[in-house]
């Protein structure tokens, strides 16, 4: 009788080779953009956000009421679109300054440098006083180049050099249209109780310019130079 046939033992399952480990690049990857294996931070930044922005904040022209400053919204409304006016003219005429402090020629060429440049830096000082100003107010200040060129009252003024002189007669002729709104609006701002927007149109914009006037009206004094007469 032949023997029964042995069974085969059954073969032993292939080891699975051990999965390879994720590169630092692909966890890079995974994690996000720069974030590196801490997928809680993403230190890349989102860039070109402005091609799909959504409504902004808020719109210029308009008042929010963000700080309790015991003023109502036509009051601040008003003081607002009068500080708008008066800081386009302030930013055209720090810029005049500065223009006439690059390009001014002559005698006089040292006294003046060094007076333009005085007087851009006192200009722009006002030029955050009063933009501090709207924001307090609840409004959005004017701030762009062109849309200052758009707002100004001030008229625009050749890319030429011009003789000092003429650079002097220019400015002059801007401050005193800007005083003569600061009267206007001061009084205003007096008239509905916004009784800050009238100190700093006084205190500051008024007394700034009224003395960069005297120093700068000096140089077309007509006087003698050498000897008294």
């Amino acid at each position: 009788m032949a023997a029964p046939a042995k069974t085969a033992a059954p073969k032993a399952a292939p080891k699975k080779a051990p999965a390879p480990k994720a590169s630092a690049k692909a966890a890079t990857a995974s994690t996000g953009k720069g974030a590196g294996t801490n997928a809680a931070v993403d230190i890349q930044p989102i860039l070109n956000q402005q091609n799909h922005a959504p409504a902004p904040t808020q719109r210029y022209g308009t008042v929010s009421q963000r700080l309790p400053i015991g003023l109502d919204e036509a009051t601040r409304q008003k003081s607002v679109t009068m500080l708008n006016q008066l800081l386009a003219d302030t930013i055209t005429l720090r810029d005049m300054y500065k223009k006439h402090h690059w390009q001014v020629v002559g005698p006089t060429f040292y006294q003046l440098h060094l007076l333009y440049d005085k007087h851009y830096e006192e200009q722009a000082t006002l030029v955050d006083t009063i933009a501090e100003r709207i924001q307090i107010l609840g409004g959005v200040a004017v701030a762009m180049a062109h849309d200052v060129a758009e707002l100004t009252s001030l008229p625009r003024i050749p890319r030429d050099r011009e003789e000092a002189p003429i650079q002097v007669s220019r400015l002059l002729s801007a401050h005193q249209s800007i005083l003569k709104n600061c009267h206007d609006y001061a009084k205003k701002a007096d008239d509905s109780g916004d009784d800050g927007t009238n100190d700093l149109i006084v205190s500051d914009l008024m007394r700034t310019n009224e003395m960069q006037v005297w120093f700068v009206s000096e140089h077309v004094v007509d006087s003698p130079l050498t000897r008294a007469e």
